[in-house]
């Protein structure tokens, strides 16, 4: 193994760590879900989405898809497993409506991967099978990626980086920038362009921590905002566990 072949490895195995961390990052949140038999506020849609991204990035990870990018697969196979658990758990404890929602957007992920696999597999060979799969999950990777947008408003907003944690803002950064680089050295855009956004994002995201995690009080948020970020607010007395009315 050259040099080459060599960094661009390193840094493949660098990714996984660090795009392990940021799945299992919500761990909190569901044992939090798990022990108050309620989805609360929290919304599942990030998890559902992130499951295509994995799903995706995976199979376009695969040989017969792209060569040289079997990390690619490894890490978004794992998350992919990693995301169902999730799906399931907000499943099983959401209320009626956001149940129905979930399990609607579930379908629909199953879905588009499926055509995706169909259409590479029967309708698609070569340069045209890598460009359309690269295509769907370069799309779906900066949706994950563009998911703290509205959390870096809130700390802009606050002055306050409460709601933005350093260690997930950190490997956000790092995982980012690993995969920018193995894409780069792979010359791969599919999956550079989606990291170079990631690596930006995290990098607004560490200055934006770096400005003000020394400000005192935060500005308290609106009701408004909490949802937004996902933030559970407290339940009406008249709710039931299970969360609904």
């Amino acid at each position: 193994m050259d040099a080459h072949h060599a960094l661009h490895f390193t840094f493949g195995i660098f990714g996984n760590a660090t795009a392990l961390f940021l799945f299992l990052a919500p761990l909190i949140t569901f044992k939090r879900i798990v022990k108050s038999k309620s989805t609360e506020q929290f919304s599942g849609i990030p998890y559902v989405m992130t499951l295509l991204n994995c799903l995706l990035s995976a199979w376009y990870g695969l040989p017969f898809v792209s060569e040289h990018n079997i990390l690619v697969s490894t890490i978004n196979g794992t998350g992919a497993g990693i995301e169902i658990i999730y799906v399931l758990i907000f499943i099983i404890y959401a209320g009626k409506k956001e149940k129905t929602k979930i399990l609607g957007l579930f379908t629909f992920v199953l879905t588009v991967f499926g055509v995706v696999v169909f259409v590479s597999l029967f309708a698609l060979h070569g340069h045209g099978r890598k460009l359309f799969c690269g295509l769907a999950a370069t799309i779906f990777s900066i949706i994950m990626y563009g998911s703290p947008l509205s959390i870096m408003r809130m700390v802009i907003k606050t002055k306050s980086v409460e709601f933005m944690p350093f260690f997930l803002s950190l490997f956000v950064f790092l995982c980012g920038t690993s995969w920018f680089v193995f894409g780069l050295l792979g010359k791969d855009p599919f999956v550079a362009v989606p990291n170079g956004f990631g690596c930006g994002l995290g990098t607004i995201q560490l200055i934006l921590y770096a400005i003000y995690h020394n400000n005192g009080e935060p500005k308290k948020p609106t009701a408004a905002d909490d949802v937004e970020l996902g933030k559970p607010q407290l339940e009406k007395p008249s709710k039931s566990p299970n969360g609904n009315a």
